[in-house]
């Protein structure tokens, strides 16, 4: 455990303290690009802290080079590793390449976690779904999302898995990793991005929502991204509002909880910052999910059961 911790969830027991948040500072490293995200899992932990969103942080494990080579080309993983090849940042950064094991590893940890115990966890962290399966792009260098979801099928634990993919941009890495794994029979994969751009467009995705997080009813595992980065503002967003993003975040967990199907869900994208560099733009937005996150499933006191 890390020295934000508060207790952690005894092996085997459904009921918790807090929501489980899978975070390490092994996880923060800064970027040396325009991107905040990796050093972004910090700041967000802390802003949740401060405000009194009743969590927990669990040490992630580390994912291994198998499990990176479970979704990615095995040499273009240890060429990563090994700051031979540049991470989706651009660069051959050390303390990057250090990160991201616990990156991803707090995707799959955390998948783990609702697996054995139902309900939904946090996996904060950024920059998985440009990562293609033999490529780098967009701040994002290695796919986490497919990762954890071809581990966890791989170990027959997830016969199928959703993604649900809420970030502003078209996830073209996971959508590459699923053509080039013939993953499609076993990957439900919604990507906003791929259809909505501007603020005409939030009607129809409100309307379409409810639709297509009960359309992934029947996946063992559901991973969402809540990305901040479709705000109105954002520099590299443009089309919802906060309080639609926060609304947006209310539909997919209230539903989720309903159908009984675990979920993990990550930050992804935000671009949005002060004067001074800090996001506290960003923060709010992952402040809210937080809060609908923590609302839906505490509200009964306890996490939601296993779907067995």
């Amino acid at each position: 455990m890390n020295n934000l911790s508060q207790t952690s969830p005894s092996a085997g027991s459904a009921t918790v303290p807090g929501l489980p948040v899978f975070f390490t500072p092994r996880m923060v490293a800064p970027s040396g690009s325009y991107s905040p995200s990796a050093q972004k899992p910090a700041q967000v932990v802390a802003s949740w802290q401060a405000r009194g969103i009743a969590i927990q942080i669990v040490e992630p494990a580390p994912a291994l080079i198998a499990e990176l080579a479970s979704a990615h080309d095995e040499a273009h993983v240890r060429g990563v590793l090994d700051c031979v090849v540049p991470n989706g940042f651009g660069n051959r950064s050390p303390a990057v390449a250090a990160s991201l094991p616990y990156t991803t590893g707090s995707m799959l940890s955390a998948a783990r976690h609702v697996l054995d115990h139902g309900g939904a966890a946090s996996a904060p962290c950024s920059g998985f779904h440009h990562a293609g399966f033999r490529n780098v792009a967009g701040f994002c260098t290695f796919n986490g999302l497919m990762v954890t979801a071809c581990v966890l099928h791989a170990e027959g634990r997830a016969a199928r898995v959703g993604i649900l993919d809420c970030d502003m941009h078209y996830g073209d890495g996971t959508e590459g990793i699923i053509e080039s794994l013939g993953a499609r029979s076993w990957v439900r994969h919604f990507t906003a991005g791929r259809e909505h751009h501007d603020a005409a467009d939030a009607s129809r995705f409100f309307a379409a929502l409810p639709g297509i997080v009960d359309g992934m009813a029947d996946c063992d595992l559901v991973l969402y991204q809540a990305g901040a980065d479709p705000h109105v503002d954002d520099p590299l967003g443009g089309w919802l509002t906060t309080a639609q993003l926060r609304e947006r975040d209310a539909i997919v967990f209230e539903r989720l909880r309903a159908l009984a199907v675990p979920v993990v869900w990550n930050l992804a994208g935000g671009y949005q910052k002060a004067v001074d560099g800090s996001i506290p733009r960003v923060l709010e937005i992952h402040d809210n999910t937080a809060r609908e996150w923590a609302r839906v499933y505490r509200a009964r006191g306890a996490v939601a059961p296993v779907r067995r």
